[in-house]
């Protein structure tokens, strides 16, 4: 029996943040995958190594964790003052899905480096030396993310001494603003706030009202108190994910959450929309040894939050729930803000099962609303490998 020959395509394999990706080319995928559907999917699904059964994802490019399942997909921009667009396809580990409903803020750290390595950028953009200023469209989302990229010799530079928590080696900081954070939900109104308030009783059959923050901003993210749902908020992963019982409570709180949010009509719905709503959950700052065995002390720290992602808790932060925190701890009476002290404040720094991360937003009332304009963070990205990546001729 004849079987289709593997075909390759140009693809770069990067970390951006505490996460990795495949990254292309749009001008480079196969004709029928260069336009949104089941051939895409599929072919993504390959390259990634989904679904697989024993949850390795062996046979493909993922890591077997929401932070290495990831995929991404760059072209120069269409629409007037970008540079490029960004769409990031969250792949599912066991089931044969992408999920495109939000953005990875951790990947948006390497949209910038990666579209000046692949020529996506005009030169007269990128200086000899100094800071490229990227501007790139979030096509997920419909948002818009400035990346500082550091240049030097006119490429690059990806080496440094910026340490983030989560992250093994030192590297070249990028700076992201994410302009304008609150998402532009289906259903949801474009509202920061989807339900009219900063905090809401949340009723979630067979666990109870649960006191709940649930914002559009970076990613709908459903915050809890810890101390409510029987937790500290200095949990490391395996408390956590080693429980099948405590990760069926959040996969529950998150479907009846995404609900109220308007995001879907039935919570039957939330197992084909696996990347949003984020569930986390905070506490005020204690003292904690992180899972680099780093001793994190409660003056190091504004608050805790410990957040999952794709069923499971993260090792770290993801970067759009970051700027999720960074909003609500800049809106005086969400469980963030309360959890960080209460009052007014521009930025935080908040303890997670890895370390610490900065993020700083500023909010403002106008008619009564809460608006963020900017929220913002570093990051750092680095290419790990290059070249193509094969999969089977018939597999999309």
């Amino acid at each position: 029996m004849a079987h289709a020959a593997q075909i390759r395509i140009p693809a770069t394999y990067l970390r951006g943040g505490t996460s990795k990706g495949v990254f292309f080319r749009l001008q480079d995928l196969p004709a029928s995958a260069q336009v949104p559907g089941k051939a895409r999917d599929a072919l993504l699904l390959r390259v990634i190594g989904s679904p697989d059964p024993y949850g390795k994802q062996t046979d493909g490019m993922g890591g077997a964790t929401s932070s290495t399942s990831k995929t991404v997909i760059i072209a120069k921009s269409s629409r007037p003052d970008h540079d490029v667009d960004y769409l990031f396809g969250q792949v599912s580990i066991d089931s044969a899905f992408v999920d495109w409903s939000g953005n990875c803020g951790n990947l948006s750290a390497a949209v910038g480096p990666f579209s000046i390595a692949a020529g996506l950028i005009d030169p007269s953009r990128v200086p000899q030396n100094g800071m490229a200023i990227i501007r790139i469209w979030q096509a997920n989302i419909s948002k818009t993310i400035i990346a500082h990229v550091p240049i030097t010799d006119g490429a690059v530079q990806e080496t440094g001494d910026f340490e983030l928590d989560g992250v093994t080696f030192p590297a070249a900081e990028v700076q992201l603003e994410f302009m304008d954070p609150a998402a532009e939900e289906e259903g949801a109104g474009g509202s920061m706030f989807p339900t009219g308030n900063l905090v809401d009783d949340l009723e979630v059959p067979g666990i109870g009202v649960l006191k709940a923050t649930m914002i559009n901003a970076g990613i709908p993210t459903i915050f809890l108190n810890a101390e409510q749902i029987g937790h500290t908020g200095t949990e490391l992963q395996d408390a956590i994910n080693s429980d099948p019982k405590i990760l069926a409570k959040f996969e529950t709180i998150r479907a009846y959450g995404a609900v109220r949010m308007g995001l879907i009509k039935h919570i039957d719905e939330a197992a084909k929309r696996q990347h949003t709503p984020k569930v986390a959950f905070v506490a005020k700052p204690s003292s904690y040894v992180s899972s680099s065995g780093k001793q994190v002390g409660t003056g190091d720290v504004d608050l805790l939050v410990r957040a999952l992602s794709m069923g499971k808790l993260h090792h770290a932060m993801m970067g759009t729930a970051a700027v999720a925190i960074g909003t609500a701890a800049a809106i005086p009476g969400t469980l963030v803000n309360l959890a960080a002290g209460g009052g007014a404040r521009n930025a935080v720094r908040f303890g997670h099962p890895s370390g610490t991360l900065r993020v700083g937003a500023e909010a403002t009332q106008e008619g009564g609303d809460w608006v963020v304009k900017k929220a913002s963070m570093s990051r750092s990205a680095r290419i790990l490998m290059e070249g193509w990546v094969r999969v089977p001729g018939d597999c999309f």
